[in-house]
C-alpha cells in the first residue's frame, strides 16, 4: 500500500507542479518556486514506489494518466482552457489502456 500512497502523493506533487506553470508562464514568476519544488517532489515520490516494489510500466502509466486526466479537468475550473468531447474520450482512452497495463503485471 505504501507504494499506492506515494504514487498518488506523486500525482499530486506533479499536477501541483504543472498547474503552476501554467501560473508563472504567464507572468507570475515566483510560481516557478512551487514548479520546480513540486516536480522534484513528484520524481522524489515516484522514486519511493518503485522502490516499494511497483513495477515501472504500472507506475509511470497510472502517473502520466491520472495526471493527464487530473490536468485537464482542473485547468478547465482553474483557468477555463477547453475540455470537448472528443479530449474527454481520449482521457477515456488512456484510462483505459493504463488499466489494461496493470491488469497485465498481474
Amino acid at each position: 500500500m505504501t507504494a499506492w500512497l506515494a504514487l498518488a502523493a506523486a500525482i499530486g506533487s506533479e499536477v501541483v507542479a504543472t498547474l503552476s506553470l501554467r501560473t508563472a508562464a504567464h507572468g507570475r514568476r515566483r510560481w516557478y518556486a512551487v514548479v520546480v519544488t513540486g516536480y522534484v517532489a513528484a520524481f522524489a515520490l515516484l522514486s519511493v514506489s518503485l522502490a516499494h516494489g511497483m513495477p515501472l510500466g504500472v507506475a509511470y502509466g497510472v502517473w502520466t494518466a491520472t495526471g493527464v486526466a487530473i490536468t485537464a479537468v482542473a485547468s478547465r475550473v482553474l483557468f477555463d482552457e477547453p475540455l470537448t468531447p472528443v479530449m474527454a474520450a481520449g482521457i477515456a482512452l488512456i484510462a483505459g489502456g493504463v488499466l489494461l497495463v496493470e491488469l497485465g503485471a498481474h
